[in-house]
């Protein structure tokens, strides 16, 4: 279960974003992102790139369509294969491997055209058939489901040469949102047994790859526009700690998704850059509302109010984040703030236990991993506040692997995360909807699920962004997650390196357009 729920955080990364998309994708080259302190200078061409990034040995994979546990695999993979698209800004999903998409006036079937030009490493052109081949072994992965949901392997077929049309179970105005997951395009035919040395089409190619680390050199063919470096190197790091370490010792240029605690101890050093990405993790508390003591809606409201949501921000991630309001999505352009910030009332906590007749006599334990940094500090955190409201808790450490598969999904009282956050809809369809595969909280709620319905198959905008407030104020009032804050993404880099991408999730292992001033 571990691997699938990690790749599931990756799913997260790659959905992002929640806004209406028109039916005719844009076309046009992208802008590449804010420069990490690159200023008004121009990009020069050279130079090999030397990032860390984490991961374990024992969980490397090399199948671009495989569960990815380790984001130093995910950052190779993504620089060596493309996806049909990709986040952006305005819009928030732009052209890559498919150049433009349409939609038929339902909303079911969709048709993407690959991009002019969009050749393999091997010199070979993109078909619609080696699209519609990767889509279909994404499909039948275990994971499948997820990756592509309500898309059937028999409803995805070609339509020409550069044609491919996939047909979804109901109307979807997010579908191209859903071809940011690991949507890798491979060489039809392309076997299992071979599936590692299988040729992309992304901005690099693979050098050479041991025990995880990786040499990846620059695709001077590449469709999508000028590369920069000549080359990236990828060493893997099993700690947040010693990729920082290293970064600080001058051993690597760029230390990936490090941490709050690294870019403290890294503040006072004037050669190193710090790169924020504002929403880029949710860890919410999980409170199972199907059975057990939290079942009852005010419970999960005293709990919530129990909660001094500005100290978790400033201790956990040493301000590195933002407040929650109990709503996953806080970077969805649709996401409603207008809706009134939960703030800490210990009174009324107090009140609506009282009410609920809940039982402050006994000790109810919350479940943690030490997975991500700030998650067992941020349960700690949260025990000692919730004492104040008269409740008993006792954090409870697992091991990744226990804690995977015997309680996620299953416990009372547990922490979770998401590598995303900029997407309503994602968190709907993934943990919210009755019918859920992933619902951590074992919630059902038949007005929510109506109103997902409606918006997903929801074509105006101004209906939608209706539908979409009313989704959020049924989260805010009843669901299971309590989202005390998100925390920011950060990445530390070296004086000479220019162009990191600023997107949240996905978004930052798009390191095409990064320079190195000489």
């Amino acid at each position: 279960m571990e691997l699938t729920r990690r790749h599931m955080l990756w799913l997260g990364g790659a959905i992002g974003a929640g806004a209406l998309l028109t039916a005719c994708g844009g076309g046009g080259d992208e802008e590449p992102n804010a420069a990490a302190g690159g200023g008004s200078a121009e990009p020069v061409k050279g130079g090999t790139l030397r990032v860390g990034a984490l991961g374990r040995a024992g969980a490397i994979t090399r199948d671009p369509h495989g569960s990815q546990a380790n984001e130093s695999d995910y950052l190779i993979l993504s620089l060596i294969y493309d996806t049909l698209t990709v986040p952006g800004t305005k819009p928030n999903t732009e052209p890559r491997l498919a150049a433009s998409w349409k939609a038929s006036d339902d909303l079911k079937t969709w048709r993407f055209t690959i991009a002019k030009g969009a050749k393999f490493h091997d010199g070979s052109p993109v078909t619609a058939d080696d699209v519609v081949f990767s889509l279909k072994r994404l499909r039948a992965t275990p994971a499948g489901a997820s990756r592509l949901p309500g898309i059937q392997a028999k409803n995805i077929s070609a339509d020409g040469t550069d044609t491919v049309v996939i047909v979804s179970d109901y109307a979807n105005a997010e579908l191209p949102l859903l071809v940011r997951l690991t949507t890798f395009v491979v060489p039809k035919g392309t076997t299992d047994k071979n599936i590692a040395k299988a040729p992309g089409t992304g901005p690099f190619k693979l050098d050479w790859f041991r025990g995880g680390n990786a040499r990846l050199v620059r695709n001077d063919d590449w469709y999508g526009g000028d590369v920069h470096l000549d080359a990236i190197e990828v060493k893997i790091f099993e700690s947040p700690q010693a990729m920082a370490s290293a970064l600080l010792a001058g051993q690597i240029d760029l230390a990936s998704n490090v941490g709050a605690v690294a870019a403290r101890t890294a503040e006072s050093r004037k050669d190193i850059k710090t790169v924020r990405r504002p929403n880029d993790m949710a860890m919410p508390i999980v409170l199972r509302t199907a059975d057990g003591p939290f079942a009852d809606a005010k419970v999960r409201e005293a709990l919530r109010l129990a909660v001094d949501r500005d100290a978790m921000v400033k201790q956990v991630l040493s301000g590195y984040g933002t407040v929650g309001n109990d709503i996953l999505g806080t970077g969805d352009p649709a996401y409603d703030k207008s809706i009134p910030q939960r703030t800490r009332d210990l009174a009324k906590a107090k009140q609506l236990l009282k009410e609920a007749k809940f039982d402050t006599s006994k000790t109810y334990e919350l479940y943690t991993t030490e997975d991500i940094a700030g998650l067992a500090e941020s349960a700690t955190l949260f025990a000692t506040q919730v004492r104040e409201a008269g409740v008993k808790v006792k954090v409870v450490k697992q091991e990744s692997a226990t804690f995977w598969d015997k309680t996620w999904l299953k416990g009372d009282l547990y922490t979770t995360y998401w590598g995303t956050n900029d997407s309503v809809v994602f968190f709907a369809s993934k943990t919210m909807v009755s019918d859920s595969g992933t619902n951590e909280a074992g919630w059902k709620d038949k007005e929510f699920d109506t109103a997902y319905q409606k918006a997903i198959g929801t074509a105006d905008a101004s209906e939608r962004t209706a539908l979409l407030k009313q989704l959020q104020q049924i989260e805010h009032d009843s669901s299971g997650y309590l989202l005390w804050g998100m925390a920011d993404g950060i990445d530390l880099a070296g004086s000479k390196v220019n162009g990191l991408p600023t997107l949240p999730g996905y978004g930052r292992v798009q390191l095409e357009r990064a320079w190195l001033a000489r």
